[in-house]
């Protein structure tokens, strides 16, 4: 029992060190670009040794883009009835952003996908995201009719959200150009986490 548990730490480990050297790989030349070769020499393995965790390069790109969207959910499950809504989308706007400060390379694989037409990965957001951010839209729409937040397009606070972390993600390099540092800098970070927080909220929250 022991060893078999230990193999599948095993199998469980080299299966993020794929992922994470195709992420690079990915990231760097498309899938198209991309070869099996290079991305098993990134995750330090063999081809055949790559092949036996998945079966193509075509499997292992949606695996990557599929953890990414994994990564993701998990913060939009934190806006939840419970919490006020200014704490619920003050967090998932700083958990948000910072994703995007410590894996941009998934954001801006990502934005590829979708700015593609989402091939890929279509089924994934049917499956996994979609039921989601419906559930998401219903809390967001019931603070509204209870008056808690101001009545406007519930999806479309979601997207704003998406739009403006992602952002310091998919378009890092024009942030450093235009700012001079970007969100690994912490004062940064921060002064661009209260500013999307202040800015987000101001036009949520009623106004007393």
């Amino acid at each position: 029992m022991a060893e078999g548990r230990s193999k599948s730490k095993i199998g469980e480990a080299n299966v993020e060190r794929i992922l994470d050297a195709a992420l690079t790989i990915f990231a760097r030349y498309g899938l198209r670009g991309a070869r099996t070769d290079q991305i098993a020499a990134a995750a330090g393995m063999s081809k055949p040794n790559l092949l036996y965790y998945f079966r193509t390069k075509e499997e292992l790109y949606v695996a990557v883009l599929e953890r990414t969207l994994e990564r993701w959910l998990d913060p939009l499950a934190g806006i939840d009835e419970q919490r006020s809504p200014a704490e619920a989308l003050a967090d998932y706007i700083t958990r948000k952003l910072a994703s995007a400060r410590s894996h941009p390379e998934q954001s801006r694989l990502f934005a590829t996908e979708i700015i593609q037409g989402a091939p890929m990965l279509r089924a994934a957001l049917e499956r996994d995201l979609k039921p989601l951010v419906e559930a998401k839209v219903a809390i967001l729409e019931r603070w509204m009719e209870e008056g808690r937040l101001a009545r406007v397009d519930p999806l479309a606070v979601i997207f704003m959200i998406w739009g403006t972390t992602q952002h310091y993600a998919d378009f890092a390099a024009q942030v450093h150009v235009l700012a001079g540092r970007g969100l690994d800098d912490e004062a940064f970070f921060e002064a661009t986490r209260r500013s999307l927080v202040d800015a987000i909220l101001s036009g949520l929250l009623p106004r007393l």
